[in-house]
């Protein structure tokens, strides 16, 4: 029987996931059918346009009068939307996947992985990124022991989209509305990877920097403030001795999407590039230089599903239909999903002491 499911919300993540379920039916025959039933939000014209395109079968302004009428709940909304629709969800049984950050605050993010623990659904946070190929071979050549201990970490996302002081405000520029700036937009993303990749994080030391104090939203003549970061530093301490640091910004000049992560162990090190998101750099024990693996073969993670030909390679939309695949498995088959939302939790105690440690001017343990 197939799964009925809802998106609450339509913008660019509901397009991401509505292509997603597209490319599921196509390449990854064996997961879970999945019935569009309902698409949600608050401009009736939109929500319309939204359901045409992404083939829902009807439209909804009030999400609450759904959950009853669907067995998956995409929350695809702002960031201070999250916590009330995915709760009330899973407290009806109705599985979750939940877009990153978890929530705006910790004490919100609590209350969501509190209600996930209790609920016998399926809960996801959106931490994609755990399902590019070059990750997943990543994680596999840490496991094995091929750069031997982990002794460092880092983690850099660079963006330019606000580097302009006359671009507009909107909700991502607000406290209120996203909780913070790239420390939770794309720095979560880095935190997330770090857990993923090396470990838990026991303590932090961050700062916080904005840069342009008021934006005026567009179609409008008078300014509001910005009230996050544009830009994050913070260096972390991870429980099994390893070091780090995480750099988050959307006011870096020539970078789109520039997300890097490096990890060095005894023996080796790695190197991964988003904007290069088919490769993976290994240097190995004894080697010179680094070597640039190309993971696009049969048997690298995922690629199986893919066209049957090496070199043909994939793209950041790619990982959300991984992600889907992976989470609507886990329904089907009544197992965990990671990332859950105690790793969404686990980022908003980062980020929250993150944040804590700016205020503070001093190292905060988690």
């Amino acid at each position: 029987m197939a799964l009925k499911a809802a998106f609450v919300g339509y913008q660019f993540m509901g397009e991401a996931h509505a292509n997603a379920l597209d490319r599921l039916e196509m390449f990854f025959p064996e997961a879970p059918e999945v019935e569009r039933e309902v698409v949600v939000g608050r401009d009736e014209e939109a929500l319309r346009e939204a359901a045409d395109r992404f083939d829902f079968a009807r439209t909804a302004t009030d999400w609450e009068a759904v959950l009853e009428e669907v067995d998956v709940l995409y929350n695809l909304t702002p960031n201070h939307l999250h916590a009330e629709p995915s709760i009330a969800a899973l407290e009806q049984d109705v599985h979750v996947l939940c877009e990153k950050p978890l929530s705006t605050d910790l004490e919100s993010a609590k209350r969501m992985a509190e209600a996930a623990r209790a609920s016998d659904a399926v809960a996801g946070c959106g931490f994609n990124y755990r399902f590019v190929p070059a990750i997943r071979y990543a994680k596999n050549l840490i496991e094995a022991g091929e750069i031997g201990e982990v002794t460092h970490f880092r983690g850099r996302y660079l963006q330019d989209w606000l580097l302009d002081p006359d671009a507009p405000w909107d909700w991502h520029v607000s406290e209120d509305l996203a909780g913070s700036g790239p420390l939770g937009d794309i720095g979560s993303h880095s935190i997330d990877l770090a857990h993923y990749l090396v470990g838990e994080i026991d303590a932090v030391s961050g700062q916080l920097r904005r840069f342009v104090e008021e934006r005026t939203p567009e179609g409008e003549d008078d300014p509001r403030p910005v009230t996050v970061e544009d830009a994050v530093t913070a260096e972390l301490d991870f429980a099994n001795g390893a070091v780090g640091t995480v750099e988050a910004t959307r006011f870096a000049p020539g970078h789109k999407n520039d997300q890097t992560i490096e990890i060095h162990g005894r023996e080796g090190s790695i190197k991964f590039e988003l904007e290069r998101l088919n490769e993976l750099q290994v240097l190995r024990e004894g080697n010179r230089g680094y070597e640039t693996i190309l993971v696009t073969d049969d048997d690298d993670p995922y690629i199986e599903h893919w066209f049957q030909l090496s070199g043909l390679v994939l793209g950041w939309e790619h990982s959300v239909v991984h992600e889907n695949y992976e989470f609507l498995t886990a329904i089907d088959e009544g197992e965990a999903f990671a990332p859950s939302f105690q790793d969404g939790l686990a980022v908003q105690r980062v980020t929250d002491a993150i944040q804590e440690s700016d205020e503070r001017r001093e190292w905060v343990e988690l």
